[in-house]
């Protein structure tokens, strides 16, 4: 089965405070970045994930505030998270150093997204293109799949 989008109601979204001071607890930090940090964050996104991330980054890193967050370990960058990099209303993309997967820091990173994305006014999120990380949204946030909605947005790609 092709990837697909997923929904979110934004208003039923779980707090994120307890994961985030969970989180801190143990020397991680989530924050939205700023323009100072953006090589650092373009620089990890692109050597973990690739060009097609980084580039989606970078347009989440176009905006003021930008909609981008990072999770932060003894100063260095372990995980993104961006929304509105792709399209109007869109959650992603995501990623987590492989080394860093665990305890959480992908949770803080989508509830961080999400709950700001609420506080734009939005009542839901699209989540694009899910495919093996569809389970964690359908757990973390009650995601849903939307029906027939590949490609949706993505069928403009250049490449495919």
């Amino acid at each position: 089965m092709p990837a697909q989008d997923l929904l979110v109601k934004l208003w039923d979204l779980p707090p994120k405070e307890p994961v985030l001071a969970g989180l801190r607890a143990r020397g991680v930090m989530v924050k939205r970045v700023i323009a100072p940090d953006r090589g650092r964050v373009l620089a990890f996104v692109k050597e973990h994930f690739g060009d097609g991330w980084m580039h989606e980054c970078e347009a989440a890193l176009s905006t003021v505030p930008s909609t981008c967050y990072v999770a932060v370990k003894d100063q260095q960058v372990i995980g993104f998270a961006c929304f509105e990099a792709t399209g109007k209303d869109y959650f992603g993309p995501i990623g987590v150093a492989p080394d860093c997967r665990e305890g959480g820091v992908g949770t803080g990173l989508l509830l961080s997204c999400l709950h700001s994305m609420w506080e734009m006014g939005y009542a839901y999120a699209i989540i694009g293109w899910a495919d093996e990380a569809a389970a964690f949204y359908e757990k973390t946030v009650g995601a849903m799949a939307i029906p027939g909605s590949h490609p949706a947005i993505y069928q403009n790609l250049i490449r495919k």
